[in-house]
């Protein structure tokens, strides 16, 4: 069976993106949250996102609170903020895949892509 990671990377600090929250929605049948999770010392959630029966091809969404985060480590950032939450809307085709869904952040600007 496939799984859903991500992990985040900081790259205005140049570390990862350590205790970031971050909220899962699948958008098959209107918008319902799925997981909550913050990530670790090293960027990254403790377990996957979605395994086993969960784990099913759809639309999904990502929220990053990446403005909680900055201000959390003393970054100024003008208001309102310029990237608050960074949504990342994609999909799952084959749910005997990993799919894995990095990001790499600054107060102003993100990148993101299919990793292995």
């Amino acid at each position: 069976m496939g799984r859903l990671t991500t992990h985040v990377l900081d790259i205005a600090h140049g570390c990862p993106g350590a205790g970031i929250s971050i909220e899962l929605y699948g958008l098959e049948n209107g918008r319902n949250r799925l997981a909550r999770t913050v990530t670790n010392a090293d960027g990254r959630c403790d377990a996957p996102l979605l395994e086993g029966d969960r784990f099913a091809a759809g639309t999904y969404e990502l929220v990053f609170h990446a403005g909680d985060y900055f201000a959390a480590k003393g970054v100024e950032l003008p208001q309102p903020r310029f990237l608050d939450q960074v949504v990342v809307r994609f999909g799952i085709a084959s749910a005997g895949e990993h799919y894995h869904v990095p990001l790499l952040l600054s107060p102003f600007a993100y990148s993101t892509y299919r990793g292995s």
